[in-house]
């Protein structure tokens, strides 16, 4: 089993760019209704996750200069990440996968280059173990 078998291939992922407005950021995880999204750099790298939670206290810390009406002024490359939401490589083994998805909602995934190819969820984790537990069980009966 690699971790290929789980990704969900970045065409089909929500991300951002870190030249993205925080209006931009905002409106696209509301559409989506994602908490946290991928960002990437100009040249596809993933450089960290922004949470709803990182743009809340960014607009609370600016001491009201920054308002979702001129939220279109500011870039997401200013707000600080509070999480270090760190990827694993598409090379790398199913234990190193496991230990992110421990900790993570979703473990970003890049190539060997550290351009983001995808994610994996941990849900879709949850639910392979679900079905070889599920198997195991039938055994046993």
């Amino acid at each position: 089993m690699n971790i290929a078998f789980f990704l969900l291939p970045k065409q089909e992922v929500t991300c951002v760019t870190s030249d993205s407005t925080l209006r931009q950021t905002l409106e696209r995880m509301e559409y989506h209704r994602f908490t946290a999204v991928p960002i990437l750099n100009k040249e596809g790298k993933y450089i960290g996750t922004v949470t709803e939670g990182d743009l809340l206290w960014y607009m609370k810390n600016s001491e009201g200069k920054i308002s979702f009406e001129n939220a279109s002024k500011f870039l997401l490359k200013d707000v600080p990440l509070r999480l270090d939401i760190k990827p694993v490589s598409i090379e790398a083994n199913m234990e190193d996968l496991i230990n992110l998805a421990k900790v993570q909602n979703f473990v970003p995934v890049v190539d060997d280059m550290e351009r983001f190819i995808g994610i994996v969820r941990r849900s879709q984790i949850i639910e392979y173990c679900e079905g070889i537990v599920a198997k195991e069980s039938m055994k046993v009966k």
